[in-house]
């Protein structure tokens, strides 16, 4: 047979059509956004139980549930007393007090010195039944830092708390207690800065 005669198969075979493979394509990609979609469930389990990390989904969740604990309303007791050896009147202004856990609340304690120097002292917070600790938080409080008063000053000082919505279900009533020490030390600083009978800067 002549060679120029031989039949074309390369021309013989039929065009493939440019849908196909688009058909192709589109199927794929489906497959793929199914797979990705069906890992999302085992990525946020992984991240929650191996990592520790809460998502954007469960923490909204959280939340929710705090939300629904925290209609549930708490006694919250003040008590105050001072070392023997710390000449100070020391008592809360309000006895008790009902919240709402998850919210902020403010109280004040009152303290006064009954010496004729001044004194420095450092107050111990406590919190009843120990395990309610936890869940007791306190923003803002005269404990955080030792406390000056001249002879015969008084004060009134604040306390910012939160209990946590987590707060387990079978604690109603907190106690917050604080009990004064004379600070020794800076107490001798202060006396030294404010010698007895001294005359105040103020005077006239």
């Amino acid at each position: 047979m002549n060679p120029s005669q031989a039949p074309d198969n390369a021309a013989a075979r039929p065009a493939a059509k440019p849908s196909d493979g688009l058909a192709k394509m589109v199927v794929v990609a489906l497959l793929a956004f199914g797979f990705a979609f069906s890992l999302v469930p085992l990525y946020r389990i992984a991240c929650e139980k191996l990592l520790g990390v809460r998502l954007e989904g469960s923490a909204a969740v959280d939340v929710a549930e705090a939300q629904a604990v925290s209609d549930r309303v708490v006694t919250v007791q003040f008590d105050g007393g001072v070392n023997s050896k710390l000449p100070w009147e020391f008592n809360p202004n309000q006895l008790t007090m009902q919240v709402r856990p998850g919210e902020l609340y403010e109280t004040t304690y009152y303290a006064r010195n009954t010496s004729d120097r001044t004194i420095v002292g450092s107050a111990v917070p406590s919190v009843a039944p120990a395990r309610a600790s936890a869940y007791f938080s306190k923003t803002e409080c005269f404990c955080f830092t030792a406390q000056t008063l001249l002879a015969g000053e008084s004060r009134d000082m604040p306390v910012r708390f939160i209990i946590d919505p987590n707060l387990p279900e079978g604690i109603k009533t907190v106690t917050l207690s604080y009990t004064f020490f004379k600070n020794t030390e800076l107490t001798a600083r202060a006396a030294s800065a404010h010698p007895v009978g001294a005359t105040p800067a103020s005077a006239p």
